[in-house]
């Protein structure tokens, strides 16, 4: 994380004590997120960001790949307030449209064509255990995994188990 914040305040063209102000936070505290050190709450998190002007997850941002799955137990970057903790799963950058579904799956499997360039799938398992993914690199979920891949290519869904939910997230780019 403190990389990224590194990366964004420079680019941006901010020195550590604007930005450390604009935050509400000290050059040193700003310096040790900088480096690694230290625990930053939601809200120093969401006060650096609005002074970035970039949204929250550009901080907590991992490296991509057209598939990325994150397991229930994976250290991903964590955030806490007082009453909300949060977990990036995943940042999918995107210029269109968005479409949210709770699906099941059932025990057959299911193969999708390729859907148009730049289209890109996002499924978080609530309950089961599926396979899923392209169909040359399909991967099993258990609940509470997570999958993000390109779904430009032809791929797959299929339930193990007679209950498998999950949400679904559909993203198409503008065209």
């Amino acid at each position: 994380m403190g990389s990224h914040v590194h990366r964004l305040r420079t680019a941006a063209g901010i020195s550590l004590a604007d930005l450390a102000a604009a935050g509400g936070i000290s050059r040193t505290t700003l310096h040790g997120i900088e480096q690694g050190h230290g625990n930053p709450t939601l809200s120093t998190l969401w006060a650096l960001a609005t002074a970035l002007r970039v949204p929250l997850g550009e901080l907590l941002e991992m490296p991509n790949s057209t598939t990325d799955v994150v397991r229930a137990d994976d250290d991903r970057p964590r955030i806490d307030g007082d009453a909300v903790s949060a977990r990036l799963l995943h940042r999918i950058r995107l210029n269109g449209s968005l479409d949210v579904y709770d699906i099941n799956v059932a025990q057959t499997t299911q193969y999708s064509p390729a859907h148009l360039p730049g289209v890109q799938e996002c499924l978080v398992l609530t309950h089961g255990s599926i396979t899923t993914g392209p169909t040359d690199a399909a991967v099993t979920l258990a609940e509470h995994d997570s999958i993000r891949f390109d779904a430009n290519h032809r791929h797959q869904y299929q339930g193990h188990g007679q209950h498998n939910r999950a949400v679904l997230i559909m993203l198409y780019p503008d065209t």
